[in-house]
């Protein structure tokens, strides 16, 4: 099941980049005005069999990459579209599938449309749904499974986890939790730094402050450990360290102490010398942007680098799905925003039909199928069917599509406790009757790298000494940097909707005390995966 954690970290890579392309009047002027209500249900078991297609022939055409290099891609998610099909179609309706994965692309695309087909399910990649949308017709509808943004409009739709959904829910949860400052550590791509620019976008809308932003290259244990050191401020807060440590040992070895003042001093020194940082950091959250094996990686040497249980809170997205996170007792008491959970009905049947566990897109995939059969039964209000407003209810849980060709997505929040198992504590929103999401951007900027934001450290703050020798001993301030300053940058532009209040729900976190293993030790091995690239 390696293949969700890589389409889920590919089709993150350009969901928030440069605004929509499409931007034909048929999808907007069509769009249903109509006042958002309960949204209509295309959950597993929920229709007959049969339900679509029996009064005449309808054509949908299918577009997955079945060979090459990401054949496993397009064969994971095809048996889910055919009991999709099975299961709701009638005799009337035809699926024909193209292969993507090798050959002249552009030419399949071309030979799919000329069947004349009602709606298109696919293609999977961004530069591929490009091409669909320049040369299909405007008025065919397309349902695909890339999140970029800038592939989509013009009747081509993405089925997808749009990243700025998740992250938006993960700062939602930042503040609901009481969170007022935090950092993010992301990877060095464009889809780190389109993320990166779409959460520090919110900053403003949900009054928090971005104190940091860090990226490290995916998988290369040298720049996870720089990043970690940076994000810590290891090197100040030790500087810091060392320099109360002499302050105290003089002190001791040179100072007339009464006996009351001797065992003062003594009982911080012994204290400090358990540790070799000193000092509070500038933030209370940690926003992680990649997967879940760098980010134990990060979250392994952060903790030798001495960001205490007790000093953040961390957050992940759904890219944390698929590896085996929640069974680090380091991250117990961590939580990230996901779609719900597969039912399993729906899991019993992909893997008795196909011998494989159901992923994530291969489950996206069947609720295409059966919003695709609709579209096809619905003729002349296809565009109204597809962009109800208030949203639909598959086995990924809630939501509906935008005339722009993106999506919203309802998601939950899950908290890992530490053994491998973990807790939902937000439940996902049932419908669309009050905003789900405060922000809609065209545009966002990627960010740049930003040192933390700090007053600095000064050791004299974190160390008491006798008052007639505090004019006498004297320590600078490590750390600091006033450059910082979280500021709103004019080039991320984002028109808001309702802020919504934030959930007063007291989440307690429990988690236990986490001893930093020794700097050797800490694992520099990656389970391998394929890198889906266009």
């Amino acid at each position: 099941m390696y293949i969700i954690k890589n389409l889920l970290r590919f089709i993150c890579a350009a969901a928030i980049l440069a605004g929509c392309s499409g931007t034909n009047n048929r999808w907007y002027s069509e769009y249903d005005k109509a006042s958002v209500s309960t949204p209509s249900q295309l959950q597993y078991g929920s229709f007959s069999a049969g339900m679509y297609g029996t009064d005449s022939t309808e054509s949908i055409a299918v577009l997955l990459p079945t060979s090459g290099p990401n054949a496993s891609v397009g064969k994971s998610i095809r048996p889910a579209i055919e009991a999709a099909a099975m299961q709701f179609a009638g005799s009337g309706t035809r699926l024909d599938f193209y292969d993507t994965g090798s050959g002249d692309v552009t030419q399949t695309i071309r030979s799919a449309i000329a069947s004349n087909p009602g709606i298109i399910i696919g293609p999977v990649f961004a530069q591929n749904a490009r091409i669909l949308r320049d040369i299909k017709p405007s008025d065919v509808p397309a349902l695909a499974f890339t999140s970029d943004i800038s592939a989509v409009g013009d009747g081509v739709f993405s089925m997808a986890v749009m990243p700025m959904n998740t992250i938006e829910s993960a700062i939602q949860e930042i503040r609901a939790r009481g969170g007022s400052n935090f950092i993010i550590i992301a990877p060095d791509n464009t889809s780190g730094r389109t993320m990166a620019g779409a959460a520090k976008s919110m900053t403003g809308i949900y009054n928090i402050k971005n104190t940091g932003v860090f990226y490290y290259n995916e998988r290369d244990t040298e720049s996870i450990k720089s990043a970690a050191m940076a994000a810590t401020m290891y090197t100040a807060r030790n500087a810091a360290n060392t320099r109360a440590k002499e302050i105290l040992s003089d002190i001791l070895n040179k100072e007339s102490l009464s006996a009351t003042e001797r065992s003062s001093v003594a009982r911080q020194l012994e204290n400090i010398n358990r540790t070799d940082t000193l000092g509070k950091l500038p933030y209370d959250s940690v926003l992680f942007l990649g997967n879940g094996d760098d980010t134990k990686s990060l979250v392994s040497f952060m903790r030798y680098y001495g960001l205490g249980t007790r000093d953040a809170v961390f957050y992940g997205t759904p890219l944390w799905e698929e590896s085996d996170i929640a069974s680090d007792v380091a991250m117990t008491g961590s939580v990230f925003a996901t779609l719900p959970e597969i039912p399993n009905e729906f899991l019993t049947m992909y893997e008795g039909a196909t011998g494989t566990p159901a992923n994530r897109m291969a489950a996206i995939g069947y609720d295409a199928t059966i919003l695709a059969l609709g579209a096809v039964h619905a003729r002349d209000n296809i565009a109204s069917y597809l962009m109800n407003p208030s949203g639909y209810i598959g086995i990924n849980g809630l939501f509906r599509l935008r005339p722009s060709g993106s999506n919203e997505r309802a998601t939950q929040i899950v908290r890992l406790n530490g053994d491998g198992t973990t807790t939902v504590v937000k439940k996902t929103a049932s419908a669309f009757t009050v905003p789900i999401y405060n922000t809609a951007t065209n545009y966002i900027a990627p960010a740049e790298p930003m040192a933390l934001a700090s007053s600095g450290v000064n050791p004299l703050n974190y160390i008491n000494i006798p008052e007639r020798l505090r004019g006498k001993y004297r320590a600078k301030t490590y750390g600091a940097n006033h450059t910082s300053a979280n500021t709103a940058n004019t080039d991320l532009a984002f028109s808001s909707v309702t802020v919504l209040p934030n959930n007063n729900n007291d989440f307690s976190i429990t988690a236990e005390n986490y001893s930093p293993v020794p700097l050797e030790n800490v694992s520099r091995t990656y389970i391998d995966s394929v890198e889906i690239s266009e």
